[in-house]
């Protein structure tokens, strides 16, 4: 809990100094050295869920943050579990199985 309120907080500090995007992300990792990706999106949505912080510019930025490296995360898991391309079966072959229509 302590390393996710440091990229918490580290997070909003940098967001209030008007960071975005990969600046913030970067800013994050200067301070934060071991905090990989989905630390600082779970640290995102802590920041998210804050009540004490209420600037709707911050809110967006971390908002916007969080979402990318996401996607990003969900789209090289997507990659990893992906086994090599097999030829698709032709749809004659594939239509040798179904029953005839009547």
């Amino acid at each position: 809990m302590k390393e996710k309120k440091r990229v918490y907080e580290a997070l909003v500090d940098g967001a209030m100094e008007g960071l975005t995007d990969d600046a913030l992300f970067d800013f994050v990792r200067v301070r934060c050295p071991k905090a990989t990706s989905k630390k600082i999106v779970r640290a995102s949505l802590l920041a998210l869920g804050d009540p004490h912080l209420k600037d709707r510019n911050i809110l967006d930025v971390i908002y916007a943050l969080a979402i990318k490296h996401r996607l990003d995360d969900a789209v090289l898991d997507d990659c990893e579990d992906e086994e090599p391309d097999e030829p698709a079966p032709s749809s004659q072959a594939a239509n040798q199985n179904m029953p005839p229509l009547s």
